[in-house]
């Protein structure tokens, strides 16, 4: 095993990275605990000038924020389900079978990962409209896996790939039939990818912003990337709210995160060593 030459450089750079990435959210946990004149003070001060320890039982006791994580755990989880479900029989079948229009249909699901919900959210509202599910958490949750099915099918497709088809046939010789198979021996072996699937998956429902703000028109029903505009409006400005309700909103996905990281990491570097 080789050693580094420069170890005081590496940690260096690594110190540096991690400040680029914690940076913000630092920041974000300190305005949280100033108060909102502090916040737009110039010049700034890194440290509150001020320390206001009550905004967060503020924030969790405003009767609107328990609807607004309702409405985020409701999407993501809805539409994370959904988007498991379809891409894992999707990807196997792609990867296993020699099917007539696969290399179109495997194109076409890449092409739709260059669309951005941005750019359709128009035509989004028209047809939820005619189908009166404007204002829904359906039309969320449909639109959320839709548009990350491609990826969790692409991740899926280049796990099942990997796996050597003997395998699939010694399990094929013990009876062991299709549904079973998937179930019981392939799904085991794309843990990693599993994973990866669906923490993205979860994670861009979670954080979406634009459909969400066209689809739902109710306070109650908004999840917490739209809600938190409530707290800076033209009419008063909570911006130590604001920041502490987004620190709520983190929590969630850094414990997911923290609870998978060995799988993820497994997901994202599977078959770059042979």
């Amino acid at each position: 095993m080789t050693r580094t030459r420069h170890p005081r450089l590496v940690a260096f750079t690594a110190a540096v990275v991690a400040l680029v990435f914690l940076g913000p959210y630092v920041v974000m946990v300190l305005d949280s605990l100033r108060t909102s004149v502090d916040v737009k003070t110039t010049p700034p001060s890194f440290l509150p000038r001020v320390w206001q320890w009550d905004t967060y039982a503020t924030v969790l006791s405003d009767g609107r924020f328990p609807h607004w994580l309702l409405t985020s755990l409701v999407v993501s989880v809805g539409a994370t389900a959904i988007v498991v479900l379809v891409a894992i029989p999707a990807a196997f079948m792609t990867a296993r079978h020699r099917f007539r229009g696969r290399t179109p249909f495997l194109l076409v699901v890449l092409v739709t990962q260059m669309f951005a919900p941005t750019s359709l959210v128009v035509g989004l509202y028209r047809e939820f409209f005619e189908l009166n599910m404007i204002n829904t958490y359906g039309a969320l949750i449909i639109t959320n896996a839709a548009f990350n099915l491609a990826f969790a099918i692409w991740i899926l497709h280049g796990f099942f790939s990997s796996i050597p088809v003997e395998v699939e046939e010694a399990a094929a010789l013990d009876g062991v039939g299709r549904f079973g198979m998937l179930r019981r021996i392939m799904l085991p072996l794309t843990l990693p990818g599993l994973v990866t699937a669906t923490i993205f998956t979860f994670i861009a429902a979670w954080n979406e912003y634009v459909v969400a703000l066209t689809l739902m028109l109710d306070d109650e029903k908004k999840p917490l990337t739209v809600g938190f505009r409530s707290y800076v409006t033209g009419y008063e400005q909570n911006w130590d709210q604001l920041f502490a309700a987004s620190v709520i909103a983190v929590v969630p996905v850094v414990v997911l995160f923290a609870l998978i990281e060995k799988h993820l990491v497994g997901g994202l570097t599977a078959g770059s060593v042979k």
